[in-house]
């Protein structure tokens, strides 16, 4: 069983994330900019959809995208250019 957060309330410890669904950790609060970096700097990002509650994931394994090493490729690069 998920907790259920609110705007208060801190994230739970990332340890006690699901298993199945991967990492799925809780549900509720607010998409505040607090509280963004807050579950950022813990490995916990919002998945939300209109409607829905918002919901706290810290998969594992997690990917750690560093941008200043990403390489795009030509093709990438290409079809992101002419796509806008």
């Amino acid at each position: 069983m998920i907790a259920w957060i609110d705007a208060d309330t801190p994230f739970p410890p990332v340890r006690r994330a699901l298993q199945e669904p991967n990492g799925l950790l809780c549900a509720g609060g607010d998409l505040s900019l607090r509280r963004l970096l807050d579950a950022y700097r813990h490995g916990i990002f919002p998945w939300y959809s209109g409607g829905e509650p918002i919901l706290w994931w810290s998969p594992d394994p997690r990917m750690v995208l560093f941008c200043d090493e990403l390489k795009v490729s030509r093709s990438l690069g290409k079809s992101i250019r002419n796509k806008g």
